[in-house]
């Protein structure tokens, strides 16, 4: 059973699924899925290419699988994919992908508050919250769990690791990585988010080898290359400093800059 307004313009070339409710005015065009108990308000739009998962909610005026703004799109099909009970608040702008990747993705269970813009061939991880006004600009790549506060700008290929925290009204021009707090202008390493860590069930171990590795990287006097080898060597063995050494490992536009002022008892486990 589908509840469709009459006032909907409804492609009879997409796929809608059972339990699907469509609001008034809003527009589905042709090559769209929709999954099993969406819910899309009034006046949203799915562009071709759009990939609803089971349980998506769509506020007002939000606008999904438009055109990528990029000046090398040539019009080649390519996908949104938005999974399972994702929220999508009003008047977000969600862009499908490139020839780059084919593809823009946002995971399961993620809230993009309003006014929010993802563009094209960006991939957000399960979880993940950006607040009022976050704007991403392409390949940009946010892991599980991440909140970005709200009215802030991510530079393009920029990545923000799993667990990390930015302050709103920031923009981040270099790689946040996992487990980290990031504030002040510009943008730079805060402490770990010691409450998101607790809170999701983090042991006091795991909590403290991940600020003994920040420290030795944003807090030392030691660089980039001699922080990780003194991390690799002293705390390599605990599986969250691994991922934090694999995130730097794959850094493309460099990690934002630490902050030695910050004192001893700033971030406690």
């Amino acid at each position: 059973m589908r509840n469709i307004h009459p006032t909907a313009a409804v492609s009879p070339r997409s796929e809608i699924a059972d339990g699907v409710e469509i609001g008034p005015f809003t527009v589905v065009d042709d090559d769209v899925v929709i999954g099993e108990g969406c819910r899309l308000s009034s006046s949203v739009r799915l562009h071709s290419g759009v990939r609803l998962a089971r349980g998506v909610r769509v506020f007002h005026g939000a606008a999904l699988g438009g055109e990528p703004q990029d000046l090398k799109f040539a019009g080649e099909k390519s996908l949104l994919l938005v999974g399972e009970n994702t929220v999508i608040r009003e008047f977000v702008t969600l862009s499908r992908g490139t020839k780059a990747t084919g593809r823009t993705v946002i995971g399961r269970d993620c809230m993009l508050m309003a006014y929010s813009h993802v563009a094209h061939d960006c991939t957000i991880g399960d979880n993940v919250i950006l607040a009022n006004s976050v704007n991403m600009a392409g390949h940009v790549e946010i892991e599980d769990y991440a909140i970005i506060g709200g009215i802030v700008p991510i530079h393009q290929f920029v990545r923000i690791g799993r667990h990390a925290m930015i302050g709103g009204g920031l923009r981040v021009p270099k790689d946040v990585p996992p487990y980290i707090m990031a504030a002040g202008a510009p943008v730079r390493y805060f402490g770990i988010n010691a409450i998101g860590l607790r809170r999701r069930g983090f042991t006091a171990e795991a909590r403290s080898a991940i600020k003994q590795a920040y420290q030795m990287l944003f807090q030392s006097s030691l660089n980039t290359s001699q922080a990780v080898e003194r991390i690799r060597s002293e705390l390599g063995a605990v599986e969250e400093v691994r991922i934090i050494l694999e995130f730097i490992a794959k850094s493309r536009r460099g990690l934002l800059p630490g902050n030695r002022a910050l004192s001893a008892g700033v971030e406690e486990p």
